[in-house]
């Protein structure tokens, strides 16, 4: 069973095991009775069995609805609560003194200068200060009628550049009231991306951080002719004579101020309708330049209903941790879940989440253990990271404490596939584990890429809770489907949310039909009120993505194949983008090789590559530094990292490793990669190889490994 596959291996004398497993039995027995009564179970393994979404009709392609919205499609949150605006005066009504964004003051900085030579920088973090519904409203009130006197009108374009923060949703509200275009753009995009998203969008203003003003604003500034305002969201940069003429600089809070001292009274508010556009949203995309996804009003709010009807008792309780791009529907839309249900929202960063996180002072407190979260949202990159963290210090444990651990990880995973909790294991083993993200983690959100089962399990395992895994694009407002928290299979992304129906549509080139058995497959289409209006001065490529059917209902075409289970449950199973044809005529799916390969401890990012001119595939391996630095030295290879890993033996060492995993992951022969390439370099959103999810970006990898791929196929290389 896949269960079996994922159990961890340990060392412990058979007689001993034996008796072991027979204490185990026994302790099973005498706790099950009081556990069963006790615990609420019986309804989440019955929940669990359910059958959780079905078809409208018996016509083969028929659109599969959750159960819970079979009849009539969810797209309203609250009652009269049609726009953004009305949405966050209803939350700021009714929660009026809760607390609503927390920030952390910095309470020292200061340069730390590494054994290499390279300077990094360190802080000290204080507690969370925060702003209640109240002031985040009169904050973003201000801000809207400050940005007005400024000149900005309704319905025409803003933009943000700005990294996850208070201000940054602040400023976002601001927009939705006054019914500005929020233009949405990555913090990590490069140059030209940023010039083609402001010229586009032909805005004026853009709100930005001091750091990113210098670091990537002062650079393009002058390519972007129609700039007038740059609002910094933390106070005035140190030097201003870099800009152009014609620029001016202010400040978050001067405008605010403006704001404030308007006399707004004789000119009536223009108030956004729900067909009205609220973001326009950039997405890093895997492919190509960036394209402006145009997501109205009624498109987030149906998106949002969806999301939140999957979270169970959602409320003033939670606290959410902030730190993904809110350039990222992911990100936003969880956010703005959380902001209409009285949740808490913490901000955080990448470089501060975790006490060992790279800017955290050794000794001093990541973000996390400071607030203790109730819900986290994260990419599978970083659930990746984790995974093999805490994996390489169980490695390091000794030998009594890594097979007590290996022994209550299987334990537990057996448990969990029976649909059974492990308080005992979860209080006494697993609890140091789960203080890594604060200790008080009740479900963790994961979206933006496709999660492995292992990490999927380890997850459920170490940090007791629940992972509900979502599929959703930009395109569809973020939403699509995401888990129950009952539901503890692997490898699903879950039935359709409740604003939403999937259809799949026959794919003939990929051989994949809605009539095939037993599950039928195709390419997914989503449809709603979620699906967005279409890409930014795009036409064409609108009417390739997005049609409407005979009853006037919108549907976007993702690209991606799937699958619907008997409890009407979704499994991503293919890309269209993915499949290659190779000289043979047999398909390889890029996808299915790269996730087969990827949780190796010896690997830490993979991309395969294969063409239709020849007849097998390679990759490009990044290594784990500590894992290949280990094989090298017992295979007696001496050298830098650099020449470790453009060494051909060392080349070969990793080949040997990846066929075993593929052969164990049941890959077919072709599917296999017979060369490659070990990358010294990681790849970061910063390169440009990956996006802000850490989805590979196939054609900027090719580019940059053009000479390896002719070198690996054969190819004469000057």
């Amino acid at each position: 069973s896949q269960a079996a596959k994922m159990k961890l291996k340990h060392n412990i004398n058979p007689v001993l095991l034996q008796f072991i497993n027979f204490i185990v039995l026994v302790y099973s027995l005498v706790t099950y009775i009081p556990w069963y009564i006790l615990s609420g179970s019986k309804q989440a393994i019955a929940k669990a069995k359910q059958v959780k979404a079905r078809p409208v009709n018996n016509k083969p392609g028929g659109a599969y609805r959750s159960v819970n919205s079979l009849h009539c499609l969810a797209s309203v949150l609250y009652p009269g609560c049609d726009t953004l605006d009305k949405v966050f005066k209803y939350a700021k009504t009714k929660y009026k003194d809760k607390k609503l964004l927390g920030t952390r003051e910095i309470l020292k900085e200061e340069d730390e200068i590494q054994p290499s030579g390279k300077v990094f920088k360190k802080v000290i973090l204080g507690k969370y200060t925060w702003l209640s519904y109240e002031d985040v409203y009169i904050k973003a009130v201000n801000f809207g009628n400050g940005l007005a006197v400024l000149g900005q009108q309704p319905k025409t374009n803003i933009a943000i550049f700005c990294e996850t923060r208070a201000e940054w949703m602040i400023a976002a509200q601001a927009c939705f009231m006054c019914n500005y275009q929020l233009v949405t753009l990555y913090a990590t995009l490069g140059g030209p991306a940023i010039v083609h998203g402001l010229n586009e969008t032909e805005v004026t203003t853009i709100i930005t951080s001091k750091e990113l003003m210098q670091t990537k604003l002062k650079e393009i500034v002058s390519q972007v002719p129609l700039l007038q305002h740059i609002i910094t969201v933390d106070g005035k940069p140190t030097t201003w004579s870099e800009f152009p003429k014609g620029v001016i600089v202010h400040t978050m809070a001067s405008v605010q101020a403006m704001g404030a001292k308007a006399d707004t009274g004789n000119k009536p508010p223009c108030r956004p309708v729900p067909s009205d556009i609220a973001v326009i949203m950039y997405t890093s995309g895997s492919t190509g330049i960036p394209k402006g996804v145009m997501i109205s009003h009624c498109n987030i709010i149906a998106g949002i209903t969806g999301m939140a009807e999957r979270i169970p008792n959602l409320g003033e309780k939670d606290i959410y941790i902030g730190y993904l791009p809110l350039a990222h529907v992911l990100e936003l839309s969880a956010e703005l879940v959380c902001l209409s249900h009285g949740c808490r929202i913490g901000y955080s960063s990448p470089q501060t989440l975790a006490d060992q996180s790279s800017k955290i002072k050794k000794g001093s407190k990541g973000d996390v253990t400071t607030l203790k979260p109730t819900l986290m949202a994260a990419v599978p990159e970083i659930m990746d990271r984790i995974y093999k963290n805490v994996m390489n210090k169980v490695n390091e444990m000794t030998s009594f404490q890594r097979n007590l651990f290996i022994l209550a990880y299987n334990y537990k995973m057996e448990q969990i596939s029976k649909g059974y909790t492990t308080p005992l294991c979860d209080s006494l083993i697993f609890r140091k584990v789960r203080m890594l993200l604060g200790g008080k983690i009740r479900i963790l959100l994961c979206g933006g890429a496709p999660l492995s089962a292992a990490t999927q399990r380890f997850m459920n395992i170490c940090f007791c809770c629940p992972v509900g895994q979502g599929y959703g694009l930009t395109e569809s407002a973020g939403a699509g489907t995401i888990t129950e928290v009952w539901d503890y299979t692997t490898g699903r992304v879950g039935a359709p949310l409740v604003c939403c129906e999937i259809k799949l549509m026959n794919w003939e080139e990929g051989g994949y039909y809605n009539t095939d058995k037993p599950y039928p497959r195709g390419e997914i289409l989503i449809g709603g009120q979620n699906v967005t209006v279409g890409y930014y001065k795009n036409e064409a490529r609108t009417r390739k993505d997005f049609t409407v059917d005979e009853n006037g209902q919108r549907w976007l075409h993702t690209g991606d194949i799937g699958e619907f289970h008997h409890d009407g449950c979704l499994k991503i199973i293919d890309r269209k983008k993915d499949l290659v044809k190779l000289q043979a005529g047999e398909y390889v799916s890029l996808g299915k090789v790269e996730a087969a390969l990827k949780n190796l401890p010896l690997v830490d990012n993979i991309c395969a590559y294969a063409s239709s001119f020849h007849s097998y595939v390679i990759g490009f391996v990044v290594p784990n530094q500590k894992e290949l630095a280990e094989l090298a030295r017992k295979k007696g290879f001496k050298g830098t990292w650099e020449e470790i890993c453009n060494s051909p033996e060392m080349e070969k060492e990793v080949l040997k490793v990846l066929a075993e995993a593929a052969m164990a992951a049941n890959l077919e022969k072709f599917e296999i990669p017979v060369k490659i390439r070990l990358s010294p370099d990681p790849w970061t959103p910063e390169t440009g190889l990956v996006t802000d999810a850490f989805k590979l970006k196939r054609k900027e990898l090719t580019a940059f490994y053009q000479m390896d791929i002719d070198r690996m196929y054969g190819k004469n290389v000057k």
